[in-house]
């Protein structure tokens, strides 16, 4: 489409076939892409700052794979909607973010042990959903793209539900800062300081999984993003998460539409999924 072209499907809405293109299949996919993108980065900052590991990500410690069996039990009973999809994603992502919780610190919470736990309960929920492919045929088809990760089948009706959700999310985790930045100083200098170590701690996790959750609904199993852009943005803006957390979500969302971007272009006219394109570069 060219230019000129755009701006007139703009101007005359989805009834041109440039205007149809534009509306129904290259919008919702760009914002898509931003809004997952920001998601699974921000979450993963407030994953590595509440529990202290560098190395925590929400497809390393299992919060992705307990999305995954979420979608992959919806698809299985045939519960497609998208308010449904963000409700068991959210359920999945929040059981498995606790699940790493718990079992960290009861065996002492160590950085080793959270991944360890981590990996431990990923393995564990990747059993479990490949076990429910395996004897519901239908649902092996129906998340066979999801668990690849990618934006090709995402659509205005199913984006509206979970883009509420990221946008709500975000902006708690915006607000909450401060309490975040005295969470990251350790469990006993915040209760030392009057936080509430352990609810502000439920909080964050529950708002990682709603973030996660949200994105991973309708973006598949996307990896490595809340890795990569933490990180990345810490070594620019430094670690006050006034800065950070705002610098994680634009960067995560510009990160993974540039990749969607890349993939789509690179082998046309086949596409790549663009969850392989970011394990490549997370690898």
């Amino acid at each position: 489409i060219s230019p000129a072209q755009l701006l007139e499907a703009i101007r005359s809405g989805p009834g041109s076939t440039a205007g149809r293109i534009f509306y129904y299949v290259r919008l919702p996919r760009t914002a898509g892409c931003l809004l997952a993108g920001a998601a699974l980065s921000t979450a993963g900052c407030v994953i590595q700052n509440v529990l202290l590991n560098p190395l925590a990500s929400p497809n390393i410690i299992g919060i992705n794979a307990g999305a995954g069996l979420a979608v992959t039990v919806c698809c299985a009973f045939g519960w497609l909607s998208g308010w449904a999809l963000a409700g068991a994603a959210f359920g999945g992502a929040f059981l498995a973010v606790m699940l790493v919780s718990c079992a960290a610190g009861l065996a002492g919470a160590s950085r080793t042990t959270v991944i360890l736990s981590g990996v431990a309960v990923n393995a564990f929920l990747g059993a479990i959903s490949d076990t429910v492919t395996n004897l519901v045929p239908d649902a092996a088809v129906l998340s066979g793209d999801f668990r690849v990760g990618g934006f090709g089948s995402v659509v205005t009706a199913r984006l509206v539900p979970v883009g509420v959700l990221i946008l709500l999310a975000l902006a708690a985790v915006f607000v909450l800062h401060n309490e975040l930045e005295v969470l990251s100083l350790g469990e006993d200098t915040a209760r030392s300081l009057g936080l509430n170590a352990g609810r502000m701690r439920t909080v964050f996790l529950g708002l990682s999984a709603v973030l996660c959750g949200a994105a991973v609904s309708f973006a598949g199993l996307l990896g490595f993003v809340g890795l990569i852009v933490p990180h990345a943005v810490r070594r620019l803006a430094g670690t006050a998460c006034h800065r950070l957390l705002p610098l994680c979500a634009l960067w995560g969302g510009t990160f993974v539409t540039v990749c969607d971007l890349i993939s789509r272009l690179l082998f046309r006219p086949r596409e790549l999924p663009v969850g392989i394109l970011l394990s490549a570069l997370g690898g």
